[in-house]
């Protein structure tokens, strides 16, 4: 088999459902129940230091 007609038929079969579940572990990732603490605080990085410039 030709090395591209193998990689070919790789990335249309399992290469594409390795990078869908990957995709979907990213997205329970990043809103699992656990993580609103770390986005709010991530979220007002930039109003930590309201009255003075950052150091």
């Amino acid at each position: 088999m030709e090395t591209y007609s193998f990689l070919r038929q790789l990335a249309d079969s399992w290469a594409l459902l390795a990078m869908f579940l990957f995709f979907l572990g990213i997205v329970v990732w990043a809103f699992r129940p656990g993580s609103k603490k770390t986005h709010e605080d991530v979220a007002n990085i930039p109003f930590r230091h309201d009255d003075k410039p950052a150091g």
